[in-house]
């Protein structure tokens, strides 16, 4: 096959990825945009925020990635056209999010008075408890909001969570003003403000999807008949089966993640909120590579369903390869302007912290160089992940993400950013390590399964 069988393929893959992109770029905006006017409060609040955001991203994975399972169901379902397999996928996905949503809050709840323990400067501490309290119960909505969204997402109708998101984006802005700053009847609450923004906008996210597909003719059949009684075990124990390993592998990779901001903490604020930066900046180009994985999952699932294993080969080496392109652009991207990048996050008039700030901006512009690195294997591994999902494999992969993040990532960040001289920019370098291995063996695993298929058809 010529380079032209997969190119061919580029106008479709994106215009079915674009409104998930989007839609996951409005949910780094929100982060981005917390950080941006946190941060213009100063570098102690920034880095409690870093702190506070970093457990609950955690947890946020292990939800997003559970309810990933509800779209190769409803992709297979929809390439079947079986309505009957579609309401049983989404009914079952609602009621298992919705029950995880409230568990994850509750979790967070326990693991907040073991935020003392974790060698991080005692004044971020103080700040981040309570600003984990608030975004920890956003957490509810959100998981309700990705049952909703993947079923959608499955059946092809990617555009109304883009809708759904850009709108709670714009109401957290407009509450971060208000709230952060103090503007008209709204109180003062400094960067709390912040967290009570993104509580509001998650809630709206949720009302708006709920509505805008409860009013659309196609997905009428699948909200009938809903009831907590019509609820099976064999039917919750299927989406478990694929979802948890899902939510391992998500885990996986935001643990490590979570674990260079902690390993950040412990090399102090400045060191912290760079990588806070950097990581809000990385995020965001990411969110492009994951909106084709989302992609990959529904289009791979969508031939899964039709059992044409050649066709989904093709389809999957496409969207693989307009992420590596997509991903070599923004490498080049941050390596032009590493060093402009960082100024808006943080306030260069302020005297009072000019030194701080200076040594953030200094950290933050050489952690961008790693990253330009790891963009394109991060968006190898998050694609492979996706058409994996695809075929409904999950259980190696999350094996491989294991070893590749926690086996060869982590122990790198530990020992390059604790140990030697490299600091923050030695913690990148471990996350490289492990995305670059991660991207190496799900590529090895995808390539293997797809020829296997195809020769036993």
């Amino acid at each position: 096959m010529n380079l032209s069988t997969y190119t061919q393929e580029f106008s479709y893959n994106f215009k079915l990825a674009y409104p998930i992109i989007i839609g996951m770029l409005g949910h780094t905006i929100v982060g981005i945009v917390d950080n941006v006017m946190v941060g213009h409060i100063g570098a102690t609040e920034l880095a409690a925020a870093s702190l506070a955001n970093s457990l609950v991203f955690v947890a946020m994975s292990l939800g997003i990635g559970f309810s990933t399972a509800i779209t190769p169901m409803a992709a297979a379902a929809d390439g079947k056209k079986d309505i009957s397999e579609g309401r049983t996928a989404f009914h079952h996905g609602l009621y298992l999010c919705s029950i995880l949503g409230i568990v994850l809050f509750g979790l967070l709840l326990i693991v907040k008075p073991f935020m003392n323990l974790m060698g991080q400067p005692e004044n971020v501490v103080v700040l981040a408890k309570p600003f984990l309290d608030v975004i920890a119960f956003s957490l509810v909505p959100l998981i309700v909001f990705q049952g909703y969204k993947q079923f959608a997402d499955g059946m092809s109708e990617t555009k109304y969570s883009m809708w759904a998101t850009l709108w709670g984006n714009v109401i957290n802005v407009v509450l971060n003003y208000v709230l952060i700053y103090g503007f008209w009847i709204f109180p003062e609450l400094g960067f709390m403000g912040a967290a009570v923004g993104t509580l509001v906008s998650r809630f709206v996210m949720l009302v708006y999807l709920h509505y805008k597909m409860k009013n659309n003719a196609k997905f009428h059949p699948f909200f009938e008949g809903f009831s907590i009684k019509k609820i099976q075990r064999a039917v919750n124990v299927e989406i478990i089966k694929l979802g948890a390993p899902s939510a391992m592998q998500m885990f996986f990779e935001v643990g490590l993640f979570t674990g260079a901001v902690w390993l950040s903490g412990r090399l102090g604020i400045a060191n912290q909120a760079a990588n806070q930066i950097a990581l809000s900046l990385a995020s965001f180009t990411f969110m492009f590579a994951m909106g084709l994985s989302v992609a990959a999952t529904i289009r791979v699932g969508n031939q899964k369903g039709l059992k044409d294993y050649k066709r989904l080969r093709i389809v999957a080496l496409s969207i693989f390869l307009l992420a590596i392109l997509l991903e070599m652009f923004f490498a080049v991207f941050f390596v032009l302007f590493h060093d402009y990048l960082p100024n808006w996050f943080v306030d260069n008039d302020s005297l009072t912290d000019l030194v701080q700030n200076t040594e953030v901006l200094q950290i933050a512009s050489n952690l961008l160089l790693v990253a330009a690195v790891f963009q394109i294997s991060d968006g190898i591994q998050v694609v492979m992940l996706g058409a994996l999902r695809g075929l409904q494999d999950v259980k190696i992969p999350m094996y491989i993400t294991f070893v590749a993040y926690w086996v060869v990532g982590f122990p790198i960040c530990i020992w390059l950013g604790l140990y030697t001289e490299l600091r923050a920019i030695g913690i990148w370098l471990g996350l490289l390590a492990g995305l670059t291995t991660a991207a190496l063996f799900l590529y090895l695993r995808f390539n293997h399964l797809t020829k296997k298929l195809i020769v036993n058809q």
